[in-house]
């Protein structure tokens, strides 16, 4: 059909303020589509997101359903798609990585040779990373002042839901060539994926919110959002969730405190997002220079360990086997689990954000390597190199009655680093550089 616009969708799997798909709504008939990408630029989903994926799309293949809009899977190439469909136009909301701008960039070139309209708009981010700069027009590389601009921004309001196209359409299975994996199926006893769950899991959030500056510290409470993996997929968006929280803020001052620090940490995302899209592959390249020289070690058996939770150091193990369990780690806990493999054990970080990177439901591809840079030192505005975590000293304030390693990791095991002499090594490592 001469009218048709296909909005190709990516990590914005919702109905709700989406940007490409509002706009296609009101061009006339619309097509979404998804497809799976094979080229090395754009990175390969690991084995939990490639779960959360599956059950992601069949969650939005029938909310489409319901407002007459079919969704399609397809191996092949967006401009094939497009001209199978006979469409007008193609629409995408923008994301940020290096390859992945490369990659549209290249596809929106060749739509356009073919005749075809291509429209861009806003990612998921709470500002997109080309319109926040500082006063000498650079990126931000400290927290703080891009905090400090970002709050005096407005932030842009949720876009209203797009209208139904028709009728409701029957409401298929969608294939995404996922096939179960054995230690992914567990993750079903965890979760509820999609657009609905999403909402549901912000408003349970919200609700109590004032435990959350105390409690986010403590691994055994339920005291986060748990919104990471919605917000990585797209299922909600940054800009929902920040103007929902804000909205609380203003009817109940009581609570504008809590509300604060939550957005400081969803800015915390942005952040990430804004190192993303200005520099090399943050996956694979340290943003500070001097740490591209330094000798990790090499320990296969180290690896193991940790991987496992088999490090003998209680809440890291509790960490790496809740993360192996349930796709997901408490955040204190993820900084404990990175320091102790990238400082105590000097082994490359690289090799744990990718041991998470396959492992997290909320695997992201700002967040993921930007946190891991964090803590191992090498990204911007990073955690000093002598701040190495002391995860005994950790666990006893933050775990003081032993919940979560009861829960998680039970039985002590003989540890397989020395937690002292492991610092002062890394240390003198850091040092060097």
């Amino acid at each position: 059909m001469a009218d048709t616009t296909l909005v190709w969708l990516r990590n914005d799997l919702r109905i709700g303020d989406n940007p490409a798909l509002a706009a296609g709504m009101r061009r006339g008939r619309v097509v979404a589509v998804h497809v799976e990408e094979a080229d090395r630029r754009v990175r390969q989903r690991g084995a939990a997101s490639r779960w959360w994926l599956n059950g992601s799309l069949n969650a939005l293949a029938g909310e489409l359903a319901a407002i007459g809009v079919r969704l399609e899977t397809i191996s092949g190439s967006i401009l094939d798609a497009a001209t199978d469909h006979g469409a007008r136009a193609v629409l995408w909301n923008r994301r940020y990585a290096p390859g992945e701008r490369e990659v549209d960039a290249e596809i929106a070139a060749g739509l356009r040779a073919a005749g075809i309209e291509v429209e861009e708009f806003p990612g998921n981010a709470l500002v997109e990373p080309f319109d926040i700069a500082t006063k000498s027009g650079g990126p931000y590389a400290v927290y703080t002042p891009f905090w400090n601009a970002l709050r005096q921004r407005d932030i842009p309001a949720p876009r209203r839901a797009a209208d139904k196209q028709g009728a409701p359409i029957r409401a298929q299975t969608v294939d995404t060539g996922y096939r179960p994996e054995a230690w992914t199926e567990k993750l079903t006893r965890y979760w509820r994926i999609g657009e609905t769950a999403a909402k549901d899991r912000l408003r349970d959030f919200l609700d109590r919110v004032a435990g959350y500056p105390e409690g986010r510290d403590y691994p055994a409470l339920e005291a986060t959002s748990k919104l990471s993996p919605h917000l990585a997929f797209g299922e909600i968006s940054a800009r929902q969730v920040w103007h929902a929280a804000w909205a609380l803020a203003e009817r109940e001052p009581s609570r504008a405190g809590a509300v604060g620090k939550f957005l400081m940490e969803l800015a915390w995302r942005d952040f990430n997002i804004h190192q993303l899209y200005h520099r090399a592959d943050i996956a694979t390249v340290s943003m500070q220079a001097k740490f591209r020289s330094l000798k990790w070690r090499q320990s296969d058996g180290d690896l193991r360990a940790w991987r496992r939770g088999e490090t003998g150091i209680a809440i890291v193990d509790a960490g790496m086997r809740e993360l192996w369990e349930t796709g997901f780690m408490q955040n204190r806990v993820r900084m404990l689990t990175a320091s102790l493999l990238a400082k105590n054990l000097l082994l490359d970080w690289r090799l744990g954000e990718q041991w998470f990177w396959d492992c997290l439901v909320d695997a992201d591809t700002a967040n993921n390597p930007g946190n891991w840079q964090w803590v191992a030192g090498c990204g911007n505005d990073a955690a000093p190199y002598f701040r190495i975590f002391n995860p005994d000293t950790q666990a006893q304030k933050f775990d003081p009655d032993g919940a979560y390693v009861q829960r998680w990791a039970p039985t002590p095991r003989k540890p397989i680093v020395d937690l002292k002499s492991s610092r002062e090594r890394a240390l003198a490592a850091f040092r060097a550089l």
